[in-house]
């Protein structure tokens, strides 16, 4: 069998090796004669793969003992919603930052939310450029656009790449996410997250969904201190209070026991290769080839973000033409890459280069670009 070489968005590429194992013990877990999907989720076969999965992730991020690390289901999109309901206090407002369409989901959700609770959602920094259809993100903020946002919020929320408009924070070597003031700091990490080591004490709460870096679709990431995830309202219901899953272990009803399987085994293959310090370097790699081959065509093709601001995990241009891209995206897929078409809001074209990408696949990319720039421009 011929595997696609996979540039698609998410659900996105899986690592050969963490797909070969779930195949190998797909009909029989553990020597158990069952599947792990047959396993119930209080079993001790099951117990052991999802904490080990917990494991892996705090070792590979280096995440304190003083946080929590919980999968829970529903998507990023659920916590849109889930992080107000719990932190939205009475007296408090909510501060969001954004950069890309899914930050103005977030705060989207966030504000009926607030008007539930007769609180305050606002967007106190944002890099939109123009209105309506030519609405468009093309940076990240700068500190002094931040150092404007005052104390006192229940919390800053921001989205750290934006796999519509291609905008990421801090991806120059060794760069830091800047400051976003006093107030507790929450960020929506789906499409870069466990591309390198960040430093999660910055955070009080990140959450990230799986189908990008980690594993399928279905999962949903959490990482929060205790004491953050204590303040959480308590006259929601169960379900949604983050505490709840705490107390639980992620376990307080049937998580979904695939998914988090397949997370086990793709965690399990980073740390194989060298961990995060290695994939943070054929990440980098991937960028450099693909905005050198975009920088050298003189025009042909175009990247609208910033250059400090590009992101390493989806590279998204355009060409001088819709009718090329279109052109474009067909002949590479006859050539065995899928995935190319950007978002149909903003079309053009989107490389995403998530972990599981390999170099290998990019330098056909780039081979084949430098190839079409040539015949056609």
């Amino acid at each position: 069998m011929t595997r696609a070489i996979n540039f698609n968005a998410g659900p996105a590429a899986l690592p050969l090796p963490a797909l070969e194992r779930a195949r190998e013990e797909l009909l029989d877990f553990a020597g158990s004669g069952m599947s792990v999907m047959e396993h119930s989720h209080r079993g001790k076969e099951y117990e052991k793969v999802h904490n080990e999965a917990i494991d892996l992730m705090r070792e590979l991020l280096g995440v304190p003992a003083t946080y929590e690390i919980l999968f829970l289901q529903g998507g990023a999109s659920m916590q849109f919603a889930q992080v107000p309901m719990n932190f939205l206090a009475k007296g408090k407002r909510a501060d969001y930052v954004t950069t890309g369409v899914w930050g103005e989901k977030a705060i989207q959700e966030a504000k009926v939310v607030a008007a539930q609770y007769g609180e305050k959602a606002e967007q106190v920094v944002t890099t939109q450029t123009g209105e309506g259809k030519a609405a468009t993100y093309t940076r990240t903020p700068t500190q002094a656009e931040l150092a404007k946002i005052e104390a006192g919020a229940a919390y800053v929320h921001f989205t750290s790449n934006e796999t519509i408009h291609g905008v990421e924070y801090a991806t120059a070597p060794g760069e830091d996410f800047p400051s976003f003031g006093a107030s507790p700091l929450f960020c929506d990490m789906s499409s870069d997250f466990m591309w390198r080591k960040v430093d999660i004490s910055r955070f009080q709460f990140i959450y990230a969904g799986a189908q990008k870096n980690i594993g399928p679709s279905g999962v949903t990431v959490v990482i929060a201190t205790k004491a953050q995830i204590e303040e959480g309202r308590k006259d929601i219901p169960k379900i949604f209070q983050y505490r709840t899953h705490a107390e639980n272990q992620s376990l307080y009803n049937t998580p979904p026991t695939f998914g988090i399987y397949l997370v086990r085994n793709v965690l399990s293959w980073a740390k194989s290769i060298g961990g995060l310090d290695a994939i943070e370097k054929q990440n980098r790699e991937k960028g450099r080839l693909l905005y050198g081959a975009i920088d050298a065509h003189g025009g042909f093709y175009r990247c609208p973000v910033e250059a400090r601001c590009r992101s390493l995990m989806n590279v998204v241009f355009r060409l001088p033409t819709p009718a090329l891209e279109d052109q474009l995206v067909a002949e590479a897929k006859k050539a065995g890459m899928v995935g190319l078409k950007g978002h149909r809001s903003v079309g053009g074209i989107r490389v995403s280069t998530y972990n599981a990408v390999s170099v290998e696949w990019v330098k056909t990319l780039t081979d084949f670009m430098n190839e079409f720039a040539k015949k056609n421009g």
